[in-house]
């Protein structure tokens, strides 16, 4: 499971999250107190990040992001702490004035939340 959190669970925290998000999740992440995921495979759609159906709409208020849509083959999906998970979301083009679908990660914190998960997988070469 130590893959999954490190090498792509927390990665792009660390490689692109904002000094506040660093202080809160690295942390925990990196002493081993709270697990990673990483949420992109969706069913139908693969590893082919370009075709994901999940969408998140910012809320009315403005406040926060509702995502919705499911994700599959998640590596630590049924153990961890949090996710970065994968949407779509409508991004104005300021050159034609037109919204367009642009992929976005979000970190989704699974005590937020309307997350539910399946049994754990029997995957081949995770055995130990």
């Amino acid at each position: 499971f130590m893959a999954g959190h490190q090498s792509i669970g927390y990665k792009g925290i660390l490689l692109a999250g904002t000094d506040e998000q660093k202080e809160k999740y690295l942390p925990k992440l990196a002493t081993g107190d709270e697990i990673a995921a990483f949420a992109l495979t969706e069913p139908g759609s693969g590893s082919d990040a370009a075709s994901i159906k999940t969408r998140a709409e910012l809320n009315k208020d403005g406040t926060h992001w509702i995502l919705n849509g499911g994700k599959i083959w998640i590596t630590n999906g049924g153990i961890c702490d949090l996710l970065t998970v994968f949407a779509k979301t409508p991004v104005l083009d300021p050159k034609t004035g037109t919204i367009k679908d642009k992929m976005t990660a979000f970190i989704v914190e699974k005590s937020f939340g309307g997350i539910t998960t399946g049994p754990p997988e029997n995957k081949m070469g995770i055995k130990c």
